[in-house]
């Protein structure tokens, strides 16, 4: 059994890794190269666009695609570019707008993870006969009477768990992250010794297809219509202001509201149905129960019998949570206070044990609940 847990050499097991042009992916490839095994690297192209912005990089870019060539080169390993933009229009950007224009706040990185890369990519590296498909996504994966299992990555400033929620058995078992057991600073330190030429490269900050973090200006470009003026109304209904798109406004936004008030305001609602905006105070954006959609399950049910936790934003913190499984739906009470959660974001379920924080699964939150309104 070799270090990636297959019955074979090293020099034997073929493993594709996804390699995105960041560091992470750049040191993952030359670590398995390093080791010994037979590596393939593969770059994706989703997106023509290659504006950088000021405050970092975009991923998925023509320079991205570069860098993952010159890395390739170096560590002598073969190096393929997969042409995936019309899949990633039509899976990952359609989908976003589509998002959006209903009033929800998407995340397309989970989107282009359960599409373009799990799925298709999964597909490609079969095809290629590969024993295992490598990333360099923080995150940790225990192989256990048969099944693998994703657990948080060690380095919980970085651990991309709440990212990978959709990931099936199927594709867990095949692959491989070699960078959940260590800090982010350990892999540039990794990079630096191999003198990649990505080593101090920034990390991706906007979505690849939002040059500058500017949403409303792809939205405008592919959907105009969805920029149409309609009412701001507060928590009992009535009109106290005008917007000008509901695109424009996420749950638990406070600045460009143009309201005056006594009290900050904050939106608390959005309607598509009737494309208006519903604002209050700080304390309506408490939500204590939410509704799922399209839920993807590692773990047996009965798993779920007891108080686990959750978590309801990527950044945000592990919550105390009952969950009520409905064939592919769930009801979620929140047991701990959280503010603004938004339809469109990913509900990630984790349970704690003698490893870590185990992901059971997760699903997208359709609906939430608090004591003044509904969306």
């Amino acid at each position: 059994m070799n270090s990636l847990g297959i019955n074979k050499t090293k020099k034997e097991t073929k493993v594709v890794v996804a390699m995105s042009g960041g560091v992470d992916s750049s040191v993952v490839a030359a670590l398995m190269k390093d080791e010994g095994y037979d590596v393939t690297g593969i770059t994706l192209k989703l997106y023509d666009d290659t504006k950088q912005s000021k405050e970092g990089r975009q991923c998925c870019a023509g320079q991205d695609i570069m860098d993952a060539k010159r890395v390739s080169e170096k560590i002598n390993i073969k190096h393929e570019i997969l042409y995936y933009q019309k899949k990633f229009r039509s899976e990952v950007i359609d989908s976003f707008i589509d998002s959006y224009a209903a009033g929800e706040t998407p995340i397309p990185c989970v989107q282009c993870n359960q599409t373009v890369k799990f799925r298709d990519l999964f597909k490609y590296a079969k095809d290629l006969n590969a024993d295992a498909l490598v990333t360099g996504h923080y995150v940790s994966r225990i192989q256990n009477n048969g099944n693998a299992h994703m657990y948080r990555a060690k380095d919980y400033n970085r651990d991309q768990s709440y990212f990978l929620f959709s990931t099936t058995q199927q594709q867990l078992n095949y692959l491989r992250f070699p960078l959940g057991e260590i800090n982010k600073s350990e892999t540039r330190s990794i990079a630096e010794k191999l003198n990649l030429n990505v080593a101090d490269k920034p990390d991706s900050q906007d979505i690849c297809f939002v040059p500058n973090g500017d949403y409303g200006s792809v939205i405008k470009k592919f959907r105009p219509e969805s920029f149409k003026k309609g009412k701001i109304v507060d928590i009992f209904g009535k009109q106290i202001g005008e917007h000008e798109g509901i695109i424009n406004y996420t749950i638990g936004q406070r600045k460009g509201i143009k309201i005056s008030s006594k009290t900050p305001l904050y939106v608390i609602n959005i309607d598509a149905s009737d494309n208006t905006i519903t604002v209050g105070e700080k304390k309506n954006l408490e939500i204590k129960k939410i509704k799922l959609r399209e839920l993807n399950l590692l773990a047996l049910k009965k798993e779920f019998d007891k108080t686990i936790k959750i978590k309801v934003r990527s950044t945000g913190k592990l919550l105390r949570a009952k969950i009520f499984l409905k064939d592919n739906f769930a009801e979620v009470e929140i047991l701990d206070k959280e503010a603004g959660i938004s339809p469109g974001q990913a509900c990630v379920f984790y349970s704690k044990d003698d490893v870590g924080d185990k992901v059971l699964g997760g699903g997208w939150i359709d609906k939430t609940f608090n004591n003044y309104l509904s969306t």
